[in-house]
């Protein structure tokens, strides 16, 4: 009960409401017998019951509602909600190699992911300190976390496209920054959560192997070591496809399939949750799922208020209606 009622030891004044329902019942019973007892019989039989007789014991019937919708307020309901985070580090991750520029998702996959982590970071709660790291061969840390969104917004606004693919680089640089700013905040014991969100499309070039020492993989595992999880996005088609030199003053179309495989097995090393987009309406969605998820935490808290306004609102129904039907208070 202490999980559900901060107070259940008033549910049991719930009892004496039930005892009220009994006493008026028994009362309109006696009353109902001593008029037949004491009445004239035929005085009583020629009376027609109107229609206000039929309703009035509406108004007890209210009064008693009212009555055991406020003992549960007294006993204070416990209930979960969802309440904005004071405190929280959050890096989005975000993939710049060539593949980036394929038009499966318009305009072009990098400017819908700017598009979408620009919206990403205007609803981001407040208090969230947001950072950005792109990578392509090899990271950069265009912003530090901070609580300054529009930083990440302006970074946002000059990625720059380049060659090879390196998604374990990135996630360590992610790791480095948090692991940074927690040591100016006094520690890891006195760190808020953190989580990185890495947006991709394809598969890690550099190094070779996911399981490499800086590797995809190796870099998931350390940030589940580290209590940071990886949510990734693979973000694209399987139909992508791009335009590069061939060496010989020529261009060739390359194919650059997403890869939801191995994104979605540093999701789940690192204890993050796996998502997909193949357009910007879908990105914006991901983006909204992981701002509730990560912007907000649960609490359990007070839900007295609304017994106690419907418990009042019957209770002044119930006075009212009695004095309508019945000319008294009940």
């Amino acid at each position: 009960m202490g999980d559900w009622f901060a107070h259940p030891w008033w549910l049991l004044s719930i009892l004496l409401v039930v005892a009220l329902v009994g006493l008026y019942v028994a009362v309109m019973r006696r009353r109902r017998t001593r008029a037949l007892r004491f009445g004239n019989t035929t005085v009583l039989q020629s009376v027609a019951r109107t229609d206000r007789d039929r309703f009035a014991h509406v108004p007890f019937a209210l009064l008693a509602v009212a009555l055991l919708l406020l003992t549960v307020a007294l006993a204070g309901p416990m209930a979960d909600r969802q309440v904005p985070r004071n405190r929280a580090t959050v890096m989005l991750v975000i993939d710049v190699s060539n593949s980036m520029k394929a038009t499966d998702v318009q305009p072009s996959r990098l400017q819908a992911a700017e598009a979408a982590g620009k919206r990403f970071a205007d609803e981001l709660t407040s208090g969230i300190n947001l950072g950005l790291v792109t990578f392509a061969g090899t990271p950069s840390t265009l912003v530090s976390p901070t609580p300054n969104h529009d930083a990440t917004k302006r970074a946002l606004s000059n990625l720059r496209l380049a060659d090879k693919t390196a998604t374990g680089e990135g996630i360590f640089a992610a790791l480095e920054q948090i692991k940074t700013l927690n040591s100016a905040l006094g520690g890891d014991d006195a760190a808020p959560p953190a989580h990185i969100v890495l947006l991709s499309d394809g598969k890690q070039t550099v190094p070779e192997s996911p399981e490499d020492p800086r590797g995809g993989f190796t870099a998931a595992r350390k940030a589940k070591e580290e209590g940071i999880p990886v949510s990734t996005i693979s973000f694209g088609t399987l139909n992508g496809v791009i335009e590069l030199d061939n060496g010989q003053g020529g261009t060739e179309r390359v194919r650059v399939p997403v890869d939801d495989e191995s994104l979605r097995k540093i999701a789940n090393l690192s204890g993050g949750s796996f998502y997909t987009a193949a357009s910007l309406d879908e990105l914006n969605k991901v983006y909204s799922t992981l701002q509730k998820k990560i912007g907000y935490e649960t609490e359990r808290g007070d839900n007295s208020r609304p017994w106690l306004i419907s418990g009042t609102l019957l209770a002044i129904a119930a006075a009212a209606g009695a004095l309508v039907l019945n000319r008294r208070i009940p």
